[in-house]
């Protein structure tokens, strides 16, 4: 668990310029009073008894809505990200994925979007 914590931290200070802009409008409770959080890791167990952990790029447990702000990197992973996708979806959470460019671009369309499933 110490590691997990540790690549947390590290991810928290390799933020993107979309995850840093997504951040100033998220944290505090900014948006519509829901508590998020910026890379914190949601564990799942296994048929085989062992724990994954995933770490979205922005988590409110309240509205069991996990935000994912996508770079370039998500191309070449999208099998990864589809799989992953759908095991947090079986964990009854929802998953919003905005590509860098449009958080960066219309951060206000993002945010209306988001909105919409925090309600």
């Amino acid at each position: 668990m110490a590691d997990i914590i540790k690549l947390c931290r590290e991810l928290r200070q390799q933020e993107t310029r979309a995850e840093k802009l997504l951040w100033q409008e998220l944290r505090n409770r900014k948006l519509i009073n829901k508590k998020f959080l910026r890379q914190h890791p949601l564990c799942v167990q296994t048929n085989f008894g062992k724990s994954l952990y995933y770490i979205p790029d922005f988590y409110c447990h309240e509205a069991r809505l996990v935000i994912e702000a996508d770079g370039g990197i998500h191309l070449i992973k999208k099998q990864y990200d589809e799989n992953r996708d759908k095991v947090l979806a079986g964990m009854g959470l929802k998953i919003l994925r905005f590509e860098n460019h449009e958080i960066e671009n219309n951060i206000n369309d993002v945010l209306l979007k988001i909105i919409q499933h925090l309600r």
